[in-house]
Parts: C-alpha cells; sequence; structure tokens
C-alpha cells in the first residue's frame, strides 16, 4: 500500500500536474467515506466578466498560458484564433477539515496549484495556436470518480459543467468576435467538454464551422459520441477531434472493459488506426522546470481503447512501477501537440 501511494508521487514530480485523474489508481480505502453532497456548503458561482475568474484570460498580467519553455524563447505567441482550455482536477484534498465537493474558484491556493501546474504545463502547448481562455471552475473533487454515492458525484459534476458551460457562453458572447477556435481538455475538462462539445457546438452549424477541432484528453470519447463531429484521422483536417489515454505498452487495467468504440488518436503521426509510431517521431516532452525540450521520451500506438507507450525516456522513471501515465497525456507529447495545432489552424484558412 506504501509503494502504491508513492508512485503517483514521482510521475506527478515529472509531468507536474497534479492530477491522478479518471482510472489512474489512488488509495481511498483508508480514509473515511466524505459526506453526502447537502453536507458542504457550496462555494460562490464564479463571475466571468472578472478576470480573476479565468486562469487564463488574453491581456491577463500574470498568464502562465503565455508563457513558453526556456528552449523555444523566440517563438512568437499565435494570434488568429482562440482556444478554449478547461483545466483538469486539482481539487486533491484528503484531510476532513478541508474536504468539499466542489472547489472554490476564490482560493487563492487552490488557483496557484492549478495556475502553476496545468495551465503552466498544458495549456501553454496550444499557445503557438492561438490565444487562450481558461476559466476557473467549480471543479468536483477528485472523490467524484470513485465515490459509491452516485447521486453526489453527479451533483459535483453538474455544478462543475454548469460553470464550465456558463463560461463559454461568456467567451463566446464578450470574447470571441465571431473568431474560429479550439477546445481543449484533460481529465475532468474532458468531462465536461463532451458535453459541452454535444450540447452547445454539435447541433449549431455556425460554432461546428468555427471549430479548428478538439483535443478532448485523458478520458474516454466515444467514436460516434457527435453527430457532426468525427475523429480526426490525419494531421490536416480540421473540425474533427482528438482523444487518447497514455499507458504502459503491454498492460491493460484490470478494470478495464475493452471497448469497441473509443477513440484514440495517436499524438505521434495524428491517425486514429494502430499504426505504430516510433519515438523517433516524438519531437518532445515539457517536464517541470518548463525549460528543456525532450525529444523521443516515449514512442506510441494505439491499442483497444488505450495509447500504449514503452516506459517514457525521463529522469527517474526507473523509480516507478506505475504503469498508468495519464498525468503524462499532454506533457509527453507536447511538442507534438504544439505542432499539431498550429498546423490545423493554417489547413482551416487555407479552407
Amino acid at each position: 500500500m506504501k509503494n502504491s501511494q508513492k508512485r503517483p508521487g514521482v510521475l506527478q514530480g515529472l509531468f507536474g500536474v497534479l492530477i491522478p485523474g479518471a482510472l489512474f489508481f489512488i488509495s481511498c480505502a483508508s480514509q473515511k467515506p466524505p459526506l453526502a453532497f447537502s453536507a458542504y456548503p457550496l462555494p460562490a458561482a464564479p463571475d466571468y466578466a472578472k478576470p480573476e475568474c479565468w486562469a487564463a484570460l488574453p491581456g491577463k498580467s500574470v498568464n502562465p498560458a503565455e508563457r513558453i519553455p526556456a528552449d523555444l524563447q523566440g517563438e512568437t505567441l499565435g494570434t488568429e484564433v482562440d482556444v478554449f482550455f478547461i483545466h483538469p482536477t486539482t481539487l486533491l484534498g484528503k484531510k476532513a477539515k478541508d474536504f468539499r465537493w466542489n472547489g472554490d474558484v476564490y482560493d487563492s491556493v487552490l488557483n496557484a496549484k492549478t495556475d502553476n501546474t496545468t495551465i503552466l504545463l498544458q495549456a501553454s502547448a496550444f499557445n503557438a495556436a492561438g490565444k487562450i481562455y481558461a476559466p476557473r471552475y467549480r471543479q468536483a473533487h477528485l472523490q467524484a470518480y470513485f465515490t459509491r454515492d452516485t447521486a453526489t458525484a453527479r451533483q459535483a459534476f453538474s455544478v462543475a459543467y454548469s460553470d464550465v458551460k456558463k463560461a463559454f457562453q461568456y467567451y463566446l458572447e464578450h470574447y470571441n468576435k465571431n473568431r474560429p477556435f479550439i477546445i481543449a481538455s484533460h481529465s475532468q475538462g474532458t468531462t465536461h467538454a463532451k458535453r459541452l462539445i454535444k450540447e452547445i457546438i454539435d447541433q449549431n452549424p455556425r460554432l461546428r464551422n468555427k471549430l479548428v477541432a478538439a483535443y478532448i484528453i485523458g478520458i474516454p470519447v466515444e467514436k460516434n459520441l457527435f453527430e457532426h463531429i468525427p475523429v480526426c484521422s490525419d494531421s490536416l483536417q480540421t473540425g474533427c477531434f482528438c482523444s487518447w489515454r497514455t499507458w504502459q505498452r503491454g498492460y491493460t487495467p484490470d478494470h478495464y472493459a475493452i471497448p469497441n468504440n473509443v477513440a484514440v488518436v495517436n499524438p505521434l503521426n495524428w491517425r486514429a488506426d494502430t499504426t505504430y509510431a516510433p519515438a523517433s517521431l516524438n519531437l518532445g516532452a515539457v517536464l517541470t522546470g518548463f525549460k528543456k525540450i525532450r525529444p523521443g521520451v516515449a514512442d506510441a500506438q494505439a491499442h483497444e481503447g488505450l495509447l500504449w507507450v514503452s516506459k517514457p525516456k525521463i529522469p527517474f522513471a526507473w523509480l516507478t512501477r506505475q504503469r498508468n501515465f495519464h498525468p503524462g497525456d499532454i506533457n509527453l507529447f507536447y511538442m507534438n501537440v504544439r505542432k499539431d495545432a498550429k498546423r490545423r489552424v493554417g489547413y482551416f484558412w487555407k479552407q
């Protein structure tokens, strides 16, 4: 049990993302089950007219999403499209006195954790493609993915989604100005992005025609989830979506029911089939420190709803036997994602 608790820490330290996320094994058995949803006061709703309710907003004085790794200094930020980024779970508190089912968007400690991890190390991968808008939202606690109290989990996720939807609608009304956009998300962010795209974009031709692509990563996404938005089948397609979840080659989790309809797009060759992509196609990972680009750290191949990679060639990886690389879903392929988003924007304009 001690080892299982320590292993995620190595990966989180390397990738700088504090989210075990859905399907990431953590030890919860020794914790007292949290109370039902109604036992915790609901934090105040965000006001998206206030810049402080955005983790990333163009023109904001402190904006980690606009930073560029030290090895890429000299690159310019994209300005031709927008990127609406929905961050993953950073609400992980285990102490009973600190527990709450939904995060407080006015909590400076939680916000700093979000900004210095997922916004810096994930959202920034898209800043060569466009201006990034990342709302703070009353995210559901990580336990919402694991609790047997499904009614409470639904309520926690419902609150979180209501904020994401409100933020996107505010973005469309006040910031978009009829510009094309990318939807990007990871883990819990993808839980909400799936619903947002299905409810707001998929059935709206005007919005659908402005969608450059969606990168909805870290949560299973069904190939046929959307009526009009297909899985991306190559690197030049637009109006489509990419998705993957990263596990060590040769491993399928015990609890995993092999799906036939889960989309997997390989972020090294951008194909939606099982073609193997060698590590030589990996343009570079970005780890904590946000300085060095590390090319060739991992290969990739789709396998029955998962993205399999050989153990990444990154510092201290040998210290862990963890086989779920969910925290590195974006970090491992940072430069490939960066290049792909920029390329799809260019192709969108050509069309």
